[in-house]
């Protein structure tokens, strides 16, 4: 919007000013951070009211988490709306792979709302049906993705090595889908504890602003050996709105949470990730950033399969963090854990970039 207003009023000087991704990444974050501390309390309180007996938890569940009765859910909602102001004000409208993010993560917020709205009014932690949200996610991820893909490269690239490996050609838009979908999923799985999933998507955010202001600039694309893709840079202005909007929930969603960002906030950046992760053309490289949160997903994929098929457990309980628990280590320990990895692995992302 400040762009816009800039470039109507023939303001040289402010234009320019602007014209600065780094500038308007850092006013992104400042005001998504400012806007969702300055709801946050609230916005809590609204929801506390609405929802009355909050979130439902699961009675299998580790038993501690019977404590947290009553939380409000849906926390999400403020994600959102922190981060939809901030980009509303920084982001440059002509910019089509931020449009085709916003879609997705907006969408997918969307499709995480009706999920926990169906679980606070019937009382039940089963939400809408998993066939039926997954044809929504493939709907909104694969419109999204079309805009990504199209006119852009198809190739696919992998750590360690300079340039591409293989070209998917028509099937490039139905593989970044399934990527987008699968590390939203991924997001919504790991957020079973206070802070657990927060932080590490505000680690591999920050990640992914270094990703996308390299790749959109063709002499660092150049030197790394990484793909260039023209105009992606504007993607850290989003990146940074979610470290921003991260933050702000974080503050609130702290041990003892004061409300669970719920399906519409882990969907809704989980897809955030995916879409960015597909128009930089790092997607292999967010499973080792956001290696965290696929071995979350391979956790209960590898539960359910051995379960149905020999009748044991692999782990005490799935998702893994529960498996932690149930092993003895106290919430805290497992969450702080976790950030540690979640930080680590995002460094180890990081590193791919020069060792090509």
């Amino acid at each position: 919007m400040f762009l816009w207003i800039a470039q109507q009023l023939h303001f040289p000087g402010l234009l320019n000013l602007f014209r600065y991704i780094t500038f308007r990444a850092g006013a992104a974050t400042a005001t998504a951070l400012f806007i969702g501390l300055l709801i946050g309390p609230r916005f809590i309180g609204w929801l506390r009211v609405r929802q009355g007996k909050g979130q439902p938890i699961r009675d299998d569940g580790p038993q501690s988490h019977l404590a947290k009765r009553g939380t409000p859910t849906m926390g999400g909602l403020m994600i959102l709306t922190s981060l939809s102001v901030a980009m509303f004000l920084w982001m440059d409208f002509s910019n089509r792979y931020l449009w085709a993010c916003m879609l997705i993560t907006i969408g997918f917020g969307l499709i995480g709302f009706l999920d926990d709205y169906d679980k606070v009014t019937k009382r039940s932690h089963k939400g809408v049906s998993a066939r039926v949200r997954l044809l929504a996610e493939f709907l909104v991820a694969g419109v999204g993705c079309g805009i990504i893909t199209y006119g852009a490269g198809t190739q696919l690239y992998i750590p360690f090595y300079k340039g591409p490996v293989v070209d998917l050609w028509i099937f490039y838009p139905f593989f970044a889908a399934f990527v987008v979908v699968a590390f939203g999923n991924a997001v919504n799985l790991t957020d079973g504890l206070d802070g657990l999933a927060s932080m590490p998507v505000i680690i591999a955010a920050l990640a992914f602003l270094v990703i996308s202001y390299l790749v959109g600039n063709a002499k660092f694309a150049t030197y790394l050996g990484i793909p260039h893709v023209p105009g992606v840079g504007n993607l850290t202005v989003l990146c940074s709105a979610i470290v921003g909007a991260g933050l702000a929930f974080l503050w609130f969603n702290a041990p003892p949470a004061a409300v669970f960002m719920g399906d519409t906030g882990s969907l809704a950046l989980g897809g955030a990730l995916g879409s960015i992760a597909v128009a930089t053309q790092h997607e292999i490289v967010l499973g080792i950033i956001g290696g965290l949160f696929v071995v979350e997903a391979m956790s209960v994929i590898i539960q359910v399969f051995f379960y149905k098929r020999t009748g044991k457990r692999v782990f005490k309980m799935a998702p893994i963090h529960h498996h932690f628990e149930q092993m003895g280590w106290s919430e805290p320990t497992v969450v702080i854990r976790f950030w540690i990895i979640a930080f680590v692995l995002a460094l180890a992302g990081l590193s791919t970039l020069k060792l090509r």
